[in-house]
């Protein structure tokens, strides 16, 4: 039979018209496509997560029950780790960590978050005081330290904090020379250095804060001291507890703050921390299996701390 065609258009009109479309199986493909895409750039981190994070971690738990001597390696299960603990640097690694951790928490985690408040009741500039503030983060933390060391910490009146004590008729320190000044010191770098990201995560938070709030208590006659306690710090205590926990975490790895401040140990031994122990075991004395018996120490004493915190954290929730 002859099938019909329109004249001069070349279509053929008699041909089956295409089989509808799915939508549920367009839905389905449509679907794994997207999934296949995110699973290609999530197979990127797995892989880099594994060599450069995952394997390290393994492997140094492994060496922590090793022995390596002129090449060959031996098992010897838990003598690296009598030895590291009877090692009365050890001790005073932690002691020193655990007085900074304690230092931080005291200073360098309270000054951020009033710093904030304060930013926060400005009406004008909040941008160029934002600027100023984060401006330390945005310098090498060397150099940041470098000035302090230089500049700052001179033992000689010549340096800015004892100028500064000199003009007020206070007595002048040695500050890194002088084994009671120096962790306070450190902290104090390491504050100015580090606050402005915490600054703005907390500014962050305040904008979040209802104006409703303020208002009804300016109406009760609140200052600026109830307003904080009665409706800032409620407001933000989640972001509060977190960042207490990231200021713990990251000022349990104190390394760069003695390495340039106080050449590693200081005076006596004052700023030997548990990370630069580490360092010195590995770099200085070429024992690697004990420098990974204590970090594996380190690391078994961070985890401890996370779970603690989690709990808590469960509890008051």
């Amino acid at each position: 039979m002859a099938i019909a065609t329109v004249p001069g258009a070349g279509i053929d009109v008699g041909s089956q018209a295409p089989a509808p479309v799915d939508p549920r199986r367009a839905r389905r493909n449509r679907r794994l496509k997207d999934n296949l895409t995110g699973y290609a750039f999530l197979i990127g981190a797995v892989i880099c997560f594994a060599f450069f994070s995952w394997y390290p971690m393994i492997r140094g738990v492994v060496m922590s029950f090793q022995r390596t001597r002129a090449g060959e390696t031996t098992w010897v299960g838990w003598d690296n780790y009598d030895r590291i603990v009877n090692d009365p640097s050890f001790w005073t690694a932690w002691q020193n960590t655990l007085y900074f951790t304690v230092l931080a928490l005291i200073l360098g985690y309270a000054v951020p978050f009033f710093l904030a408040v304060l930013l926060n009741e400005f009406r004008h500039a909040k941008g160029y005081l934002r600027i100023l503030v984060y401006l330390p983060v945005m310098l090498p933390p060397a150099s940041a330290l470098f000035l302090f060391k230089y500049l700052a910490y001179d033992p000689s009146d010549a340096g800015l904090f004892n100028s500064i004590l000199k003009g007020l008729g206070l007595p002048t320190s040695q500050w890194m020379q002088s084994t009671d000044m120096t962790m306070p010191a450190m902290v104090i770098a390491s504050t100015w250095m580090n606050m402005g990201g915490a600054v703005l995560i907390y500014l962050a938070a305040l904008q979040n804060i209802p104006g409703e709030l303020y208002e009804a208590a300016e109406l009760d006659g609140a200052g600026l001291w109830r307003r904080i306690t009665n409706v800032t710090i409620p407001q933000t205590k989640l972001i509060l507890s977190l960042m207490a926990m990231l200021q713990v975490v990251a000022t349990m790895q104190l390394f760069i703050e003695p390495l340039i401040l106080a050449n590693g140990a200081g005076s006596e031994d004052s700023a030997t921390s548990v990370v630069y122990l580490i360092y010195q075991h590995g770099f200085f004395q070429n024992d690697l299996n004990g420098a990974a018996a204590l970090g594996v120490i380190m690391l078994v004493a961070l985890i401890g701390f996370s779970a603690v915190y989690a709990r808590l954290n469960a509890q008051q929730d």
